[in-house]
Order: C-alpha cells, then sequence, then structure tokens
C-alpha cells in the first residue's frame, strides 16, 4: 500500500454517514431567473470566474505534440492545484462558516473529494509504472557501454523487459473512467432559494469540477494510450470561464482524435521517444557490431536514447510531484471540513448538556 493510499483510507474513516442526494439541471439552475446577487458576491463570483478563465487560456498550446507530453499534463495539474485553492480562498471571503452550509453541499464535497483522491492513487500508480520501466532503459544505457558480447546479451534483456513493462496494462487506470463517469453524474446544482452566499459558493464549486473532470479525462487518456474516452463536457455560456474553457476542451479533444482517429493508441510523447529509441537498438543489439560504421551507428542511437531517457525521468518526476501537491491540496481541504463538521458537532452537544443541566423551565 503506497503512502497516498494509506492517507486516503484514514481520510475516508473520517466521513460521516449521509445520504447521497441528486439535483437539478445546471443548465436551469445557475442562477435561477429572477434571482439577484449583491454587488459584493458578483464581484467575489466575476473575480474567481475571470481568474479560471485565465488560468485556462494560459495551458492552451500551439499544438499536439504538446498536448501529449509531460510537461503539459505538469502545468494541467498545477492548474486543478491554483483552482482548488482559489476555491478556499472564495470559501473565506464568503464568510460562509461549515455551520450555514446545508447537508446537501457537505454530500457533495465529501463525495467528489473521495473520488478525486481515487483519481490522484491511480496516476500516482501509473507514473511509478512508468519509473520501473524507465530503469530497463538505464540498464540499458549502461550495458552499451560496452561492446563486448556479454554485454549485448545483457542489453537484449533490458529490451525485452521494456517491451514486456510497456506493454502491460494498469487495472487502476480502468477503474478511474468509471470514476469520472460518475463525477460527471453529479455535475448539477442544487436549488439555492434563501443564500446567496449559497449561490456564489455553487456556481464556484460547478466551475472547479468541470475544469478538474476535463482534465483528469486528457490525462487518463495520456496514460492509458487511448482517446476513446476522453470526456467532452458542455458548459452553459453565462458562466464567465465558458468561452475558455470551450476553446481549449475542443482544441485538446480534436487533436488527441486527430492523433487518434480510431481511438486506438495515444501515445506519450516522451514514452514514444523513449520507445523510438529502443527500438532503434535494439537490431544493432541483436546481431552484434561487426564495423567501424555500425559501431557510429550504434553510438548515436545510445545518444539519443540517453537523451530521450533523461527527458522521461526528468518529466515524470516533475508531474508525480504536482499531482502528490494536488492530491494534498484535496485532502486538506477535505480534513478542513470534516475538523469543522466535528467543531460544530461538539459545541451542539454541549449547548444540549447545557440545557439538560439548567432542569424542566419554570411554569
Amino acid at each position: 500500500m503506497t503512502n497516498l493510499e494509506l492517507v486516503h483510507q484514514m481520510s475516508r474513516a473520517q466521513d460521516p454517514h449521509r445520504s447521497f442526494l441528486p439535483f437539478g439541471n445546471p443548465f436551469r439552475m445557475m442562477l435561477p431567473k429572477g434571482s439577484s446577487l449583491s454587488p459584493k458576491m458578483l464581484d467575489l463570483l466575476n473575480t474567481f470566474e475571470e481568474n479560471m478563465a485565465e488560468r485556462l487560456r494560459k495551458i492552451k498550446t500551439p499544438g499536439k505534440e504538446e498536448i501529449l507530453c509531460l510537461t503539459w499534463m505538469r502545468s494541467a495539474m498545477e492548474l486543478l492545484c491554483e483552482i482548488h485553492a482559489d476555491i478556499k480562498v472564495l470559501i473565506t471571503a464568503l464568510e460562509l462558516p461549515v455551520c450555514d452550509w446545508e447537508d446537501k453541499w457537505i454530500d457533495v464535497y465529501l463525495d467528489n473529494s473521495v473520488k478525486l483522491l481515487d483519481i490522484c492513487i491511480a496516476f500516482s500508480s501509473e507514473i511509478s509504472r512508468l519509473k520501473q520501466g524507465h530503469l530497463f532503459l538505464r540498464c540499458l544505457l549502461h550495458d552499451l557501454e560496452s561492446a563486448s558480447p556479454k554485454k549485448f546479451i545483457q542489453a537484449r534483456s533490458s529490451l525485452d523487459g521494456w517491451r514486456q513493462h510497456m506493454g502491460s496494462k494498469n487495472p487502476r487506470l480502468d477503474n478511474i473512467f468509471s470514476v469520472m463517469d460518475s463525477l460527471a453524474q453529479t455535475l448539477d446544482l442544487p436549488k439555492i432559494k434563501n443564500s446567496s452566499k449559497g449561490k456564489v459558493l455553487m456556481r464556484a464549486m460547478y466551475g472547479v469540477k468541470v475544469v478538474t473532470l476535463f482534465i483528469c479525462s486528457v490525462l487518463a487518456a495520456a496514460f492509458s494510450g487511448s482517446g476513446k474516452k476522453l470526456m467532452h463536457l458542455p458548459v452553459p455560456e453565462t458562466c464567465l470561464w465558458a468561452q475558455a474553457f470551450s476553446d481549449l476542451q475542443n482544441f485538446v479533444n480534436s487533436e488527441i482524435r486527430n492523433t487518434d482517429p480510431d481511438n486506438v493508441l495515444v501515445f506519450l510523447k516522451e514514452v514514444e521517444s523513449a520507445d523510438s529509441g529502443m527500438r532503434k537498438v535494439y537490431p544493432i543489439v541483436q546481431d552484434g557490431v561487426e564495423n567501424p560504421v555500425e559501431a557510429q551507428v550504434l553510438q548515436k542511437s545510445k545518444l539519443d536514447l540517453e537523451e530521450a531517457a533523461g527527458e522521461l525521468c526528468q518529466g515524470l518526476e516533475l508531474v508525480a510531484k504536482e499531482v502528490d501537491g494536488f492530491f494534498q491540496v484535496v485532502l486538506t481541504g477535505r480534513d478542513a471540513l470534516l475538523s469543522n463538521l466535528r467543531l460544530v458537532g461538539n459545541v451542539f452537544e454541549q449547548g444540549e448538556t447545557s440545557l439538560n443541566v439548567q432542569g424542566p423551565p419554570v411554569r
């Protein structure tokens, strides 16, 4: 069991027992007809949404090569950390204590946070699997330091190990698609009649959930090697971030699907470069080096593979750091809510005890 899984299980154990409540149509409930927000509430909402739109614009790239790579994935995970941090700032600015939250808001928040933690664990698992694959690259490069027949036999073993390892599947990635489907089914917003702060909070949370779900969908497609289950999430135009999100979503999805028109294979740039380098080295290692020309070809292929291995290793480390950072952001937000719920519960219990001590009312 990984550290992330252990922390996740401990967090799950603190969940209050609440029933899950389905909500209505987000397009109808975004800001109901006839509702109004005070200038202060409207300013807080607009600031939050404008900041999210700007963050979305920053990660739009000029071409598909920049999307299916670990560098973009790192930027995308940074975006998620930032917008989830923004929602915490908004909650503070709204001055909306947990005791004023409706049960259904808490239900949704806790349920969604568990699913996001599950997704983070699956991504971390796949990153670890790719790091294990990188070890075969390091072993191969070490074996190629010498052109002796014994070293070439060891190099062939590393090549076969890479092929077998990279051809294996990670069952945790398959599982997160159902998790994301369940998240998509909860994109609806509840009816909020008497709380302008609640309306602002739910609309902001809706935006955070949409962006989070989309980014996770892209990463899952890249990690799993298939664009088959890429999500397309329509959003209401009333959101200030809607255009920026739609531009990014349409661009990313179209580029990935153009790369993978039959929904068969999608490769991360760094993994594909490393695999290409391995394929170039394989026939040389298989047949041996018999003349200076072949030795020169081997040296060039080795240098290319070293570069590809370095980019893969560095990229995986950066993405792993951001995934872990996002896990911590979700976890701390969840734990803060649970702590506040316990505090409110304790205050309520103390109040009841105080009333009981006073004895029956005098008539």
